[in-house]
């Protein structure tokens, strides 16, 4: 196994918990703006995810402290948008979910092949953060915004095309009438 570096590690650890501690306020303002016929599921998703962002927050403390680092007391920035649809709630929680994804990523390529352990943290706030994104996805399916052509742009094409041949059979038909 090669050294861990201890230094960049915490640094990392630190950068979580920042962002997870942005997550808590970030879904917490999320929770209480929601308004729809949706509302009350999505609130409870919300609030989920807040409890969800401090516990992982938390976590990412305890290694810090166990790798002899001091906790920051700073969280990341969060943006405002003054939007509020679902929609865009739920696309900046996407966006939010991204960002926290690649910080975990940037954990795992930092602590590969030099702690079991820390491997294993990154891999799971990985599988996590992935699980997140693609409920969020679902849901925004619910609100008309399609997501599958960021991961699969072949699949957007296509969708553009079969769109593009049904709107001129419409026209035809209607032309004929």
């Amino acid at each position: 196994m090669k050294e861990l570096d201890t230094e960049a590690t915490q640094g990392l650890l630190n950068r979580i918990m920042e962002f997870e501690l942005a997550g808590v306020v970030r879904y917490t303002h999320y929770s209480l703006m929601v308004a729809g016929p949706n509302r009350i599921p999505i609130v409870q998703f919300m609030k989920a995810q807040a409890t969800e962002s401090l516990l992982h927050a938390s976590t990412a403390g305890e290694i810090l402290v166990g790798l002899g680092g001091h906790p920051t007391l700073q969280i990341a920035d969060i943006p405002e948008s003054y939007k509020h649809s679902v929609k865009d709630i739920l696309e900046e929680s996407l966006a939010h979910e991204k960002v926290a994804l690649d910080i975990y990523k940037q954990l795992l390529d930092e602590v590969e092949d030099r702690s079991v352990y820390l491997e294993e943290y990154a891999r799971t706030q990985i599988a996590q953060e992935e699980m997140h994104g693609m409920e969020v996805r679902k849901m925004l399916r619910d609100v008309g915004v399609v997501h599958a052509h960021n991961e699969f742009p072949e699949l957007h094409h296509e969708k553009k095309k079969d769109k593009k041949k049904k709107d001129k059979k419409d026209k035809k038909k209607h032309a004929e009438d």
